[in-house]
Formats: structure tokens, C-alpha cells, sequence
């Protein structure tokens, strides 16, 4: 077979159960990700009261995780590209594992912070990974539709938390603090999926890619007999792409081929968090100052969080139908219009309608993207790529409660959706001006990129 025959071999295959498997294993992950990265927001409000943490220390808390995930995605993702996918993905969830729960048994606002860091710290790779590791298993008319199958699992997460919050916050099971319990039951559920990601293989356009070809051979022998077994001969062989060189040095990803694609990633991922996590993160906080106690903010948290997993299942009937850069597009505008309806909103029936009708939008917007992200750069450098662009949301998240707060607290929430809004506009000028065509292609055809430097910068007319 030629250099170039695990890429095309993989995207010929019919959806078989190897594929099936590897979806709900990562979607399994996604979900403790997930869980995670809104526990923080859903649980601030009590645990500044639990503590006494004051006002200075409240952001340091709610953006202690998602500082140290910017760790865990500038150095993990390198690490993914170097020793593989699958020895990654056991190392950071086993990170997390442990930090959450010993977080779980913090006995100040201090250690707290501290092992919400270090459990981040694992958690910063994990996303762009499964937007990676699926993306090259999967073959490229099937791979938007089950990266989004993964990540509708995933999301089934976020109103979890938040249910299980407003159920055990009042509580005190077994003599144990209830929000205690919710992130030891993180932690615990973390320990299963590593158990059941010893099954997963290798992504074998990265064996390939390392130079492993005999490893990627055998994988694919592999998934070629089951596939065959079930559906009979595959079809015939239609292109033979190059291989990307091993030796892919980071610093070409701001070279004249790719500066515009890592410019448009890095740009989306720093505004991106202002709209997505902006909400997800203090909506519990934005409800109390609207005036909402703790126990009923949180209810209308829960509520407002059934609409993730929701848009979700939604974007399973879009991401293949209609190119992604403009389905996050107008998934992002539509984010603004919600987000300034729920802060204009008084009344519990609006506040649940339009935080409903936000989430589902921005799970539209959120899949989208990280099917995005994982199409635009070649495997030797993906995981790079991807989790360089991420840790920017990352620090940024980290960062938006000391920028948020603020203007929520002196300005009210009406304006802090007007800051939402004028970040969601400038995405869409973002991905449109310089974001390139991926829907329906092989990874490999979008990053074969032109010779001639006139049109070599992954603008959104590339011609291959």
C-alpha cells in the first residue's frame, strides 16, 4: 500500500461498531469534561458561602480550573502529537481523577483553589483531543454527524450537575457536605472511563503519521475484516493524498500556508468563552443578583442547562448538511439575540425560556466548532494546534471572572449580554473572513494547501 493508504482506507469505511464504541467512549469522557468544567459556576454561590470567600477571592475560585486547563492544553497537546492520542487521554483523565477528588476534601478556600487548578491542569487537553481523535478515525462524511453523537452524551453532564446541585447542596449524606458528593461522584465516574478507554486504539492516521506504519497496518486489517464481515466488499480506493512529514515544526503553523487559519482559530477561541462559558459559568451568580435565592437560582440553572444537551441533538441534523463555518455563524448571532433577551428578562417563565433557548443555541455553536477545529490543521500537528488555540479560551476563562464580574456587578446583567453580544459579532466577522470549507471533505483535502503564495493563507475560498 502506499504512504498515503491509511487515510483513504479510513475514510471508505461504513460506520461499523468499532466506530460506534469509540463514539460513546468518548462521549462518556466528554461527559465528566463537561460535568467539570460547569461544575465551578453551578456550585460558586455556595461555596463562597461555605468558605466566606470575599469578593476578591470569589473570580480566583469560579477561574482556578480553567487557569490551570490553559496549562494542560499549551503542554498536553504536544504531548498527544509526540506519544499518541491514547496515552494522553489515560494520563489527563487519571490527573483529573485524583485532584477532583481531593478537592472534594478541601478544608479551606486555598487548598480548594489549588486542587481545582491541578484537576484542570488535566482537563485542558481533553476536548480538543476527542475533537481530534474522532475526527481521524472517523470517515469524513460520517465525522461531524458522531463527533456531535459524542458530544450530545457529553452534554447530558451539564443539567446533571446542575440538578445535582440543586438537589444536594441542601443535603448532608452520610455526614458528608452534599456539594462535596458532587465532586466525588465527578471523580469516581472519571475512574470508570478510564477503565474503559484501555480499549480504545490508536488513532491510526497518527501511528502513520510517527512513522508507526506497521502498528497503523494491523489496526487497519482490523477495521477493514469487521467492516467487511458485516457489509461485504468495501468500495474501491478514489484518491492517494500525501502524508504530512513527522517532522511538522509548531512554528509552521504561523508560516504563509497556515497563518490564516491559526489566526482565525486563535481569535474564535479567545472570543468564544465570552459567549459560551460567560453564561454557563455565572449564570448562578447573574440570577442571584437579579435578586433570586441561592436554592432557586440554582433550579433555574438546571433548567436553563437541559437546553446543552438539547442543542446538542440538535446540531446531529446540521453539521452535515450545512458548512460548518457558517452554522457557527449563525449559531453565534443567535446567541447574542437569547443572551440579551435573558438579561433584559424579570420574570422566572422568561429567565428559564431564554436560558433554555440559549444553551440549546450555543450547544448548536459549541459542536460545531470542535468538529471545526480538528478538520483544519494536518495530523502531525493537530493536537498542537487545536489545544494551543483552546488554552486561549482556557486563559480566557480563567480570566473572564475578574473581567465579568465587574461590569455585572456595576452595570447590571443587561449590559454584561451586551458585551456577550459584541464578542458573538465579532466571531462571525472572524470565521467568515478567514475560515476555510470543511463540511463533506477528508481531513487530508482540506489540508492540502495551494503552491502559490497568493492564495496560500487558509482563507474561506481555498481551492485545492
Amino acid at each position: 500500500m502506499s504512504s498515503a493508504s491509511i487515510a483513504d482506507r479510513l475514510n471508505r469505511l461504513p460506520i461499523s461498531p468499532f466506530h460506534k464504541k469509540a463514539t460513546v467512549i468518548i462521549g462518556l469522557g466528554t461527559f465528566f469534561d463537561l460535568y467539570d468544567i460547569f461544575l465551578s459556576g453551578a456550585l460558586a454561590a455556595v461555596l463562597a458561602k461555605q468558605f466566606h470567600v470575599d469578593a476578591k477571592q470569589l473570580p480566583l475560585l469560579i477561574g482556578s480550573s480553567f487557569l490551570g486547563m490553559f496549562f494542560g492544553a499549551v503542554f498536553l497537546g504536544r504531548m498527544a502529537d509526540r506519544l499518541g492520542r491514547k496515552r494522553t487521554y489515560m494520563f489527563t483523565l487519571l490527573v483529573y481523577s485524583i485532584f477532583t477528588l481531593l478537592g472534594a476534601f478541601s478544608t479551606s478556600v486555598t487548598a480548594l483553589i489549588l486542587f481545582r487548578f491541578l484537576a484542570g491542569i488535566g482537563l485542558g487537553v481533553e476536548l480538543p483531543l476527542c475533537d481530534v481523535y474522532l475526527g481521524e478515525l472517523l470517515p469524513a462524511a460520517k465525522r461531524g454527524r458522531y463527533t456531535a453523537w459524542a458530544y450530545t452524551l457529553g452534554f447530558l453532564g451539564v443539567p446533571c450537575v446542575g440538578f445535582l446541585a440543586r438537589w444536594l447542596i441542601p443535603l448532608h449524606p452520610l455526614g458528608i457536605d452534599g456539594w462535596r458528593w458532587i465532586f466525588i461522584l465527578g471523580s469516581l465516574g472519571a475512574v470508570i472511563v478510564w477503565f474503559l478507554r484501555r480499549d480504545l486504539p490508536e488513532s491510526p492516521r497518527w501511528l502513520e503519521s510517527a512513522g508507526r506504519k506497521a502498528e497503523a497496518e494491523q489496526l487497519m486489517r482490523g477495521f477493514e475484516a469487521e467492516s467487511q464481515r458485516l457489509y461485504g466488499k468495501l468500495p474501491e480506493l478514489k484518491e492517494t493524498v500525501p502524508v504530512v512529514k513527522t517532522d511538522f515544526p509548531f512554528s509552521k503553523l504561523f508560516g504563509r500556508e497556515y497563518i490564516g487559519r491559526t489566526v482565525m482559530l486563535y481569535i474564535f477561541q479567545i472570543l468564544q468563552t465570552f459567549g459560551y462559558y460567560g453564561f454557563g459559568s455565572l449564570v448562578p451568580i447573574i440570577l442571584s443578583q437579579k435578586g433570586f435565592a441561592i436554592v432557586s437560582s440554582l433550579g433555574f440553572t438546571a433548567l436553563s442547562f437541559i437546553g446543552y444537551p438539547v442543542g446538542s441533538y440538535l446540531s446531529l441534523f446540521l453539521v452535515e448538511r450545512m458548512e460548518r463555518k457558517w452554522l457557527i455563524s449563525l449559531s453565534a448571532f443567535l446567541m447574542a439575540g437569547f443572551g440579551l433577551l435573558f438579561g433584559l428578562s424579570g420574570s422566572a417563565g422568561m429567565i428559564v425560556a431564554f436560558g433554555f433557548l440559549y444553551t440549546l443555541v450555543s450547544n448548536i455553536f459549541s459542536n460545531s466548532f470542535h468538529i471545526y477545529q480538528a478538520e483544519i490543521f494536518p495530523t502531525a500537528v493537530r493536537a498542537t494546534a487545536a489545544g494551543s488555540a483552546y488554552s486561549l479560551s482556557r486563559i480566557m476563562s480563567g480570566l473572564m471572572p475578574f473581567v465579568l464580574l465587574p461590569v455585572l456587578k456595576q452595570y447590571g446583567a443587561t449590559t454584561f449580554f451586551g458585551v456577550v453580544a459584541c464578542a458573538m459579532i465579532l466571531i462571525i466577522v472572524d470565521i467568515a473572513l478567514l475560515g476555510p470549507k470543511t463540511t463533506g471533505r477528508s481531513l487530508e483535502s482540506v489540508n492540502r494547501l495551494p503552491v502559490d503564495p497568493a492564495v496560500a493563507t487558509g482563507g474561506s475560498d481555498l481551492k485545492i
